[in-house]
């Protein structure tokens, strides 16, 4: 049964990846592994911070169309 358990949840965290990306909400789970992984000298932003960095640069970029 873990390991049944282990893998719906594995499952699950991987479709709500994939419903964040296809809407556009990026993943701070991967943001924050990549971090670590290739820039531990860095400090990690926290989720608002980053959150807020990823709007901001999303719709700066189409100069605040809305379609």
């Amino acid at each position: 049964m873990p390991a049944l358990r282990e893998l719906l949840r594995a499952a699950w965290r991987r479709a709500v990846q994939m419903a964040r990306l296809s809407i556009g909400v990026p993943d701070y789970d991967t943001y924050v592994a990549h971090m670590r992984r290739h820039h531990p000298e860095r400090e990690v932003m926290s989720y608002a911070r980053f959150f807020d960095e990823r709007m901001q640069a999303r719709y700066r970029a189409g100069g605040g169309r809305c379609c």
